[in-house]
Parts: C-alpha cells; sequence; structure tokens
C-alpha cells in the first residue's frame, strides 16, 4: 500500500487529472472529425504522452486509459463492449507507452501514437469494416480509415513533443 500512496502522491493525481482535463479540452478543437470515430485535434494526446514522459509509463498507461474512458463518456462510438475496450482505454492507455522512452521522446510519441493506432486498427478490422464496408477487404479499409486521422495526429504531437522538448519544459517541476 505505502507503493500504491509513493506512486500516485496526491501531486500526481493533481497532474493526472490536470493533464485529462486539457487534453479532453483539447480534443474540442478539431480540424476534421470522421464519420465513425477519430478526428484530427490540436494536439491532444500531447498531454497524455507529456505526463507520460515526466512521470514514467506506469502513470501514463493509468492516465491514458482514464482519458480512454473520459473521451468514452464525451464522444462515445459504441457499438461492442469488446469494442469499446479497444477503441478506449486500451487505444487511449498505449499512450503511456511514451514513458518507456524517456530519454527519446519524439520516439516514445510515436511508439504511444502506434500502439493507439494498432488498437483502433484491431477495432476497424473486427467490428467496424464488416459494419460499415462489407465488400472492402477489413484489413484495406482499417488501416486506411485509421492512419486518416492518426498520422497526422502522430505528426502533430511530435512537433509538439519536439518543441517542449527543446525548451526544457518537459522536465519542468519534476
Amino acid at each position: 500500500m505505502a507503493k500504491f500512496r509513493k506512486a500516485f502522491s496526491t501531486k500526481i493525481l493533481a497532474e493526472i487529472i490536470t493533464f485529462v482535463a486539457l487534453a479532453t479540452a483539447l480534443s474540442f478543437v478539431t480540424f476534421t472529425i470522421l464519420p465513425q470515430g477519430g478526428s484530427v485535434t490540436a494536439g491532444s494526446m500531447v498531454p497524455i504522452l507529456w505526463l507520460s514522459l515526466r512521470r514514467g509509463a506506469k502513470i501514463g498507461l493509468f492516465t491514458g486509459a482514464l482519458y480512454g474512458v473520459v473521451q468514452l463518456v464525451v464522444m462515445p462510438y459504441a457499438y461492442n463492449p469488446a469494442q469499446v475496450l479497444f477503441d478506449y482505454p486500451f487505444a487511449f492507455g498505449c499512450l503511456g507507452l511514451a514513458g518507456f522512452f524517456k530519454k527519446w521522446p519524439t520516439f516514445g510519441v510515436v511508439v504511444g501514437t502506434t500502439g493507439r493506432f494498432v488498437m483502433h486498427f484491431i477495432s476497424g478490422v473486427v467490428w467496424f469494416a464488416p459494419m460499415f464496408a462489407p465488400d472492402l477487404d477489413p484489413f484495406v479499409y482499417s488501416a486506411g480509415y485509421n492512419a486518416s486521422y492518426m498520422l497526422p495526429e502522430m505528426v502533430i504531437s511530435v512537433v509538439i513533443i519536439y518543441l517542449l522538448q527543446k525548451s526544457k519544459a518537459l522536465n519542468i517541476y519534476l
């Protein structure tokens, strides 16, 4: 129990809440919204990635999964209970994988966003392709659909994290 208290101190819990709220607010600033979910935003993944890079993968995975649950409540696309797990807590939880790469933040962003893409890809192949594109190869459909918003999101996140890294803001207040 002492380990739990140390890992989730009041300061870290406050950061988690703040970063999830910031990510949620940024998720409403969209450039493109796709019909079956997914959008290009003003860097909505950056707060989760940033916290992961600051505090490590454990905090990042927890924060990402929590953010996924918040996204489910705010903008739900729910067709199947397993699909909900893949598209929300699993997908956004993968952003926490960036925390394994503190020394290489931009690489961590690529790993975290790729993890999110993989979860959405699986969901697309299993649930969305048969529903929305039954005549297309489900792998091609899912890869194309999810890449259409995840690639721009990845680029936006890499650029912002790179700028935060260069400004030394990633390590502020540690």
